[in-house]
């Protein structure tokens, strides 16, 4: 297979005209196809086993498959862009999904000049293995309720992080049960007084032997719905019994801590606190349209070769796909696959010029794309969430069927509706 680096395809999005706009004439979608028959032929994306795998034989797939993925994206010179396209197309969650959705975005949007320098080396390079901590048991959209306490300890120049209570225990994070190595932890500050919720890096697995380090308590959280569906992933609870880090692992884009233990807010707005979850929900928006058009190309393949009832000119029964019954349940799920790509491809070219306003420290745009994959994740996965299922019923007894595909797209993506913000609070937003 020729070199991939080659042949990418360069786009702009022009707003007045809504279309992409591809350099050279080059065609849009030549990359992503050497990508997916990339991974259509190769041996180690197989998933046929899959609807009968044991929770740990799926727990050993992803990690296979994610690992298989890094290897081929060095071997290939994939941007990080594109090493997420090909994440997409083996179509199963694992571990580096929120290492490169969350763990990495947080770090360029919250950490300083400085602390990015010591930790993005490591983080992409993938030297240490992240994870993104802030649900707990006990909260989860509510995020000034978190309970974890990072106690500032001046005659060490450390923060004591603690879960003081069952319910302050770290709850969902992905990557977090067995394979991390450091985790994003959203934790209380505390000083002379409490400062509410910062972000500050934890090592919880020691980098030699990967065992947990004396003062963490980590696990797997158990199966999930679905027989398949996210149960490749290791979605992990976390514990946290009076752990001491350094000062500087507190992200200090917006706040910062001196050795002398005052707290000093930089000159930048609050709302860059947002910055990883926008990263996070502007890949849902993609996501979104990669399984949408899944359901509904499994569904219209099967609704022109079903056929059922009268007869067409050559004696045969008619067509399911010629039903207007059928077309109506089917063609508008079709037209909104189609939206949903238009969309999430402008939202990624938004994505890119505010972060390059970011890195100039120009936040004028935080509040729109804010306001915008807000808005966009929530009606995307809920829209979505419901055609899959849609689709399934459109597919007959057929589609209850795991090899008709359907039962585990619909168990692996109805949880987009909860992650990254509940979408009955972001549809208020």
């Amino acid at each position: 297979m020729e070199e991939l680096a080659t042949e990418r395809a360069q786009a702009t999005f022009d707003v007045n005209a809504m279309k992409i706009v591809w350099a050279g004439g080059q065609q849009p979608f030549e990359f992503y196809n050497k990508l997916a028959n990339l991974v259509a032929n190769d041996p180690v994306f197989l998933k046929d086993s899959k609807p009968r795998m044991t929770r740990k034989e799926l727990l050993l797939s992803g990690i296979r498959k994610a690992a298989h993925c890094r290897e081929l994206a060095i071997e290939h010179g994939l941007s990080e862009a594109e090493a997420r396209t090909l994440r997409t197309l083996r179509d199963e969650r694992a571990y580096d999904d929120l290492h490169w959705n969350m763990f990495v975005p947080v770090l360029r949007t919250q950490a300083t000049p400085e602390q990015q320098k010591k930790w993005l080396p490591l983080a992409t390079s993938m030297s240490i293995i992240g994870c993104y901590a802030q649900t707990e048991l006990g909260h989860g959209s509510n995020v000034q309720g978190l309970e974890t306490t990072a106690t500032f300890d001046p005659s060490t120049d450390e923060f004591i992080m603690n879960s003081p209570t069952l319910t302050s225990t770290k709850w969902w994070p992905g990557g977090l049960g067995k394979v991390a190595t450091h985790a994003i932890v959203h934790a209380r500050l505390i000083l002379d007084e409490d400062y509410g919720v910062h972000a500050f890096i934890v090592q919880i697995r020691s980098l030699e032997d990967h065992k947990p380090l004396t003062t963490i308590t980590v696990g797997d959280i158990g199966q999930k719905f679905g027989n398949g569906g996210n149960n490749t992933a290791d979605n992990g609870f976390l514990q946290l019994n009076y752990t001491r880090i350094p000062r500087t692992n507190l992200l200090m884009r917006m706040a910062m801590v001196t050795k002398e233990g005052q707290y000093v807010r930089q000159d930048v707005p609050k709302q860059i606190l947002y910055g990883g979850m926008i990263a996070a929900r502007q890949t849902i928006l993609l996501e979104a349209s990669v399984d949408l058009s899944r359901a509904v190309t499994i569904a219209v393949r099967y609704s022109a070769v079903r056929r059922q009832f009268g007869l067409d000119d050559a004696n045969r029964e008619i067509q399911v796909l010629d039903y207007m019954t059928q077309q109506q349940k089917i063609f508008p799920l079709l037209a909104t696959a189609y939206a949903f790509r238009f969309a999430g491809q402008w939202m990624e070219s938004l994505y890119s010029e505010v972060m390059s306003q970011f890195e100039n420290n120009n936040f004028s745009a935080l509040a729109e794309i804010h306001a915008c994959t807000s808005g966009l994740k929530a009606i995307t996965t809920s829209v979505t969430a419901d055609a899959i299922e849609k689709c399934r019923k459109a597919c007959g007894g057929h589609g209850y069927l795991c090899s008709s595909g359907l039962p585990e797209l619909f168990a692996a993506y109805i949880p987009a509706c909860t992650y990254e913000g509940d979408n009955t609070l972001l549809f208020i937003q």
